[in-house]
């Protein structure tokens, strides 16, 4: 019970859809939340891999159409709420200012030039990544369209837990204070269950599985060491940003796997 209430917690915090039901936020409930992260990305993964399908295999759509509304799709799903994490983030990074000014930045409710300048990039790139992708579509896209969001709530859970808040208040220090480390220790599980999967698809979708994992723990040490130097620990919007960031560099990696290897 507690592992679907973990979830419900998921989709109240991190999504639109609409929970209509008081859940405890005690210390169990936050631990399954943060223990569920990872499923949290695979339906999330799921609905955008399913709706690509859909679009391109029952719908006379072209591919710039279906593009868009599979982009438009997983902004509206999260309510946008990594992307203003993305925003307040990138205005304090760029503002080059000492650290306790850059954690009042973003607490500024308002969005400066660089934090406008940065979410049009961000989205861009996307856009261009899932159009490429969708142009190029096999049947093992699907599964990596699956995986970004998977990979990327995966890492969420693991700054949460182990990096330090930069605050005492906010959404990072509250999930902090009611779980503990040893709570990640199902991560690796998940991962060796989709590696699982993917070999029974082929030996090369586990290939490419493997690599897209060993990519996400390479590039999560790095922003690890960067989110502390920069931020001094973690906050909500920069726990956002780095989910942001880490799609961003998910899906230039399908992009670039479809140009390179599935060809």
């Amino acid at each position: 019970m507690n592992v679907w209430q973990g979830m419900l917690i998921n989709l109240q915090f991190f999504t639109v859809i609409p929970i209509r039901r008081e859940i405890p936020m005690g210390q169990k409930q936050l631990t399954r939340s943060v223990q569920t992260f990872p499923l949290l990305g695979l339906f999330q993964g799921l609905l955008a891999s399913g709706l690509l399908y859909a679009l391109l295999q029952w719908t006379p759509f072209s591919t710039l159409s279906i593009t868009f509304f599979v982009w438009l799709f997983m902004i509206v799903l999260t309510g946008g709420l990594h992307l203003d994490g993305w925003m307040d983030a990138s205005d304090a990074f760029f503002s080059y200012r000492d650290l306790e000014k850059r954690l009042e930045i973003m607490k500024d409710p308002r969005t400066g030039a660089f934090g406008v300048l940065s979410v049009i990039i961000l989205l861009a790139a996307k856009f261009l990544f899932l159009y490429e992708i969708a142009q190029r579509a096999s049947d093992l896209t699907y599964l990596f369209v699956l995986l970004v969001p998977f990979f990327s709530k995966s890492v969420m859970g693991i700054f949460l837990v182990q990096i330090q808040p930069a605050k005492a208040e906010g959404l990072a220090a509250f999930f902090q204070k009611g779980v503990k480390r040893s709570c990640l220790w199902i991560y690796p599980i998940y991962w060796l269950l989709i590696i699982g999967i993917a070999a029974m698809i082929s030996l090369k979708a586990m290939g490419l599985t493997v690599l897209l994992t060993l990519m996400t723990l390479i590039v999560a040490l790095w922003m690890k060491r960067k989110i502390v130097s920069w931020f001094n620990g973690i906050t909500g919007d920069v726990l956002g940003a780095s989910v942001e960031g880490m799609e961003g560099l998910l899906w230039m990696s399908v992009w670039l796997l479809h140009y390179f290897v599935m060809g």
